[in-house]
């Protein structure tokens, strides 16, 4: 049974900083490519990173480039999304999900591209 469950996220101030978890097991993790998605109230999900199956290989969208950080640790079938100088516009669920093979696509911030999705975990920067 696939299982996908992100963690970490939570209210913080403009500036701070948050690490955002997915643990992630019935499937091979260490084979697939990861990302981060997001969404906010009424708009459609975003890219927010992706990261190679080997960890080396990481995307960011335009709009976190320089802020956030994307790490895996493969013995642990555990993503990481590490977020810093947080602001509001940040305000989001984040998703964590897994591609159907081990590369991130040059269409990684497409949705579609992605087979197995965790629930989410809420992040909320207050200004």
């Amino acid at each position: 049974q696939v299982q996908v469950v992100e963690s970490g996220g939570g209210l913080v101030q403009a500036g701070g900083s948050l690490t955002l978890s997915c643990k992630a097991s019935g499937f091979a993790f260490r084979g697939h490519a990861m990302a981060w998605f997001r969404q906010a109230p009424g708009k459609e999900r975003e890219g927010v990173s992706c990261v190679n199956f080997h960890g080396r290989t990481k995307l960011y969208g335009d709009s976190v480039k320089g802020r956030f950080t994307i790490s895996r640790d493969n013995a642990k079938n555990t993503l990481y999304l590490q977020m810093d100088n947080l602001k509001p516009e940040d305000t989001a669920m984040y998703f964590c999900a897994a591609d159907y093979d081990g590369y991130c696509a040059d269409s990684w911030e497409i949705p579609s591209e992605y087979n197995y999705w965790g629930q989410g975990t809420q992040v909320t920067v207050s200004s």
